[in-house]
């Protein structure tokens, strides 16, 4: 049992879940679709991640513009590793006390998941090889290891997810969470386990939420940027990213899916992609996946377009100011509500005219009456995320400083602009 449970709660949500009175029981982050490390829900408005001391630097000292486009920073808590009466394994959260948390300063949040006694741990019950036990992604066998009710307490949406890809079992099954947010859980489960007897606290970074204002998020996470790895990177990681740089889109394009789910409002569940997914597509194959993204089910969603247009333009045009600045690895989160208040409207509409033996696309709604004549304007955010890697002049005394804007990511940017441009011109 964790050495603090004697403390006494600090500032939390009010819909966060409680351990007694000692601490925030975390849960898993069931709409988190890309990212090695595993993001918790803390409260309705907050997500909690493993601490990376670069990062954590990295938010304290945003430039004041760059926060619309950042989740907001909300401070550091101390995460236990729990067993509790039940036999089940629980993460929470206390009020961080420095001089108990464990240091986690220049630990390089990509490589945390890579350790080869986590691995062994993740592969145990398995026959392929590291390499396999990665790229195969959740497998069945993975699922009931997490699923054991000794291991870790469900989780559910009410809306049930469904993998698109290849590589995964679910490539049919309807599942109750982004099958990628519970493998990164599995992960840090595994980790955090193996490291118990001699490690009991650990410090996670406490972050906005950024689709709590969404009712069904549609969220899409893209890798940014023509080159992927650190100043500190070794040459052998170094090589590896600008392998996979090569070979993906974001050498063509300066950008690549990371990871995707959109609701499908025809049969009212998330369609996932996840990042293996996204390393193999081509430039004409990333322009499908924008337009899946977008889909609904029934139609592309053309009244996304220039509202998305317009948080780019507006990211680019900060980004383009901030000297220096480079977010190496760092993703690009767009999000909007896949069941917002036209599409409800569409819903009720066509059960209305279905009756009628009259069939309506969602774009004719708008001539059909005064209520669908409404103009909706549709939630739609961009949010940057995962800073583990980046840096500016003067920070953290880094000996490498570069000059002018980040120029790959600023390229990446002006790639989705111009496809969606290219959309919203060819379906007008």
């Amino acid at each position: 049992m964790c050495v603090c449970q004697t403390m006494e709660v600090g500032k939390h949500g009010k819909n966060a879940t409680h351990t007694g009175s000692r601490g925030v029981l975390l849960e898993p982050f069931i709409h988190q679709v890309g990212g090695h490390s595993s993001m918790m829900r803390y409260d309705d408005h907050t997500v909690c991640k493993p601490l990376i001391t670069r990062e954590q630097r990295f938010y304290e000292s945003l430039p004041p513009e760059m926060k619309e486009f950042t989740p907001e920073y909300k401070g550091v808590v101390s995460v236990c590793f729990e067993g509790d009466s039940d036999g089940y394994i629980n993460l929470v959260a206390y009020p961080y006390v420095e001089s108990e948390a464990l240091e986690q300063d220049d630990i390089p949040e990509r490589d945390q998941p890579r350790r080869k006694h986590s691995r062994r741990s993740l592969n145990k019950s398995g026959s392929g090889s590291e390499h396999k036990e990665e790229k195969a992604g959740l497998t069945s066998e993975t699922l009931e290891s997490i699923q054991d009710p000794k291991s870790v307490k469900s989780f559910h949406s009410d809306v049930p997810f469904q993998m698109l890809d290849g590589n995964s079992s679910f490539s049919s099954e309807k599942i109750s969470f982004n099958p990628w947010s519970l493998r990164c859980h599995k992960q840090q489960l595994s980790l955090m386990r193996s490291e118990s007897k001699e490690r009991k606290l650990y410090k996670f970074l406490l972050l906005e939420n950024v689709v709590h204002h969404f009712k069904f998020p549609c969220v899409l996470d893209l890798k940014m940027g023509t080159r992927q790895h650190g100043d500190d990177a070794s040459e052998e990681k170094a090589a590896r990213q600008m392998k996979k740089c090569a070979q993906s889109t974001s050498s063509t394009l300066g950008v690549r899916v990371c990871g995707m789910q959109v609701y499908q409002l025809n049969s009212g569940h998330y369609l996932c992609r996840n990042k293996y997914y996204g390393r193999g597509l081509s430039i004409e194959g990333f322009r499908s996946a924008l337009c899946q993204y977008l889909h609904n089910g029934i139609e592309l969603r053309k009244d996304l377009f220039d509202p998305i247009l317009s948080k780019l333009q507006s990211l680019k045009a900060v980004l383009e100011r901030q000297a220096s600045y480079r977010f190496y690895s760092s993703s690009l989160l767009i999000i909007y509500d896949g069941k917002d208040n036209r599409c409800e409207t569409y819903l009720e509409r066509k059960a209305e005219m279905r009756l009628k033996q009259v069939d309506l696309s969602l774009a004719e709604l708008q001539d059909v009456g005064s209520t669908e004549s409404v103009s909706f304007q549709p939630k739609v955010d961009v949010r940057m995320i995962d800073f583990a890697h980046s840096t500016f002049k003067g920070f953290r005394d880094d000996p490498t400083v570069h000059d002018g804007p980040d120029m790959g990511y600023v390229f990446g940017l002006e790639s989705l602009i111009n496809i969606i441009g290219q959309m919203r011109d060819e379906n007008q």
